[in-house]
């Protein structure tokens, strides 16, 4: 019987495999030094800085802040009662179209253009009027609601 020639190719992958095994073995070593199996408790914490970063070091207790429980709000925080008063806004009417039954009112406090549609309006209103009114949050934005005419 004749002798099986190796030729350059299965050489070639020969050494391929060894190498990857090799390297296999290396990382597997790497992997056992850097773990942190034999640390101990101390040796895992991490500390926050002052400006956030992690450091090894614990805080200087010197520096340590104290907080009150009292003061850690979890929700979000309860409006005041609104004055009724404050919510009366006054505008006025830059264009109304009594055919289509809408139309726009300008805010004289922050000049911003409201929306009124004609089912919100008490009374009869026309462009250039001076109105007060009270908003709502709609879904396309502030709509005036209870405009009323004022003299």
């Amino acid at each position: 019987m004749a002798r099986p020639r190796e030729t350059f190719n299965k050489k070639e992958l020969q050494k391929t495999r060894a190498k990857k095994k090799k390297d296999k073995e290396q990382k597997k070593e790497e992997r056992k030094a850097v773990s942190g199996k034999g640390k101990t408790l101390e040796d895992m914490f991490a500390y926050v800085d002052a400006y956030g970063n992690l450091v090894a070091t614990p805080p200087d207790p010197r520096h340590r802040v104290e907080i009150k429980v009292e003061d850690i709000q979890i929700s979000p925080t309860k409006k005041e009662d609104i004055d009724p008063a404050t919510l009366i806004r006054k505008g006025t009417v830059t264009f109304f179209n009594d055919s289509k039954g809408y139309g726009f009112i300008r805010d004289h406090d922050s000049q911003e253009s409201i929306f009124v549609h004609i089912n919100d309006v008490e009374g009869p209103i026309k462009e250039k009027d001076k109105v007060s009114f009270e908003t709502e949050r709609g879904v396309k934005g502030l709509n005036a609601v209870r405009v009323k005419l004022t003299v």
